[in-house]
């Protein structure tokens, strides 16, 4: 496989192997790297005042996190990854429609 980028906004990058979601722990704001054959699931979901939309970075209820993102609050659309872990990462992509095709087609392809 080639390490080609399919989708970046700055924040989250898509190439063939898997997503990185940039300033994802705090505090030191590194990078998380997930591979696609990771991933069990992939939901969008909107955000909403009371919905992840006013989360900059970090939990709420301490089983989703998401990356540090200024702009989330003029977003409307999360998409969150299920690792089989406890917390589950939640991001809010530029293009979350574009990403969400993406992920599908790339976690479809990487299962076993």
């Amino acid at each position: 496989m080639t390490d080609e980028v399919l989708y970046d906004d700055g924040l989250v990058t898509l190439d063939h192997e898997g997503i990185t979601l940039r300033r994802y722990y705090f505090p030191l704001a590194i990078s998380k790297r997930i591979s696609y054959a990771a991933i069990m699931e992939v939901r969008q979901q909107p955000m909403g005042t009371w919905s992840g939309k006013g989360r900059l970075w970090g939990s709420g209820d301490l089983r989703h996190w998401a990356p540090l993102d200024l702009s989330r609050p003029s977003k409307d659309t999360a998409i969150i990854l299920n690792l089989g872990k406890f917390v589950r990462p939640v991001f809010s992509p530029n293009d979350p429609e574009r990403v969400m095709a993406i992920l599908q087609e790339q976690v479809k392809t990487a299962a076993p």
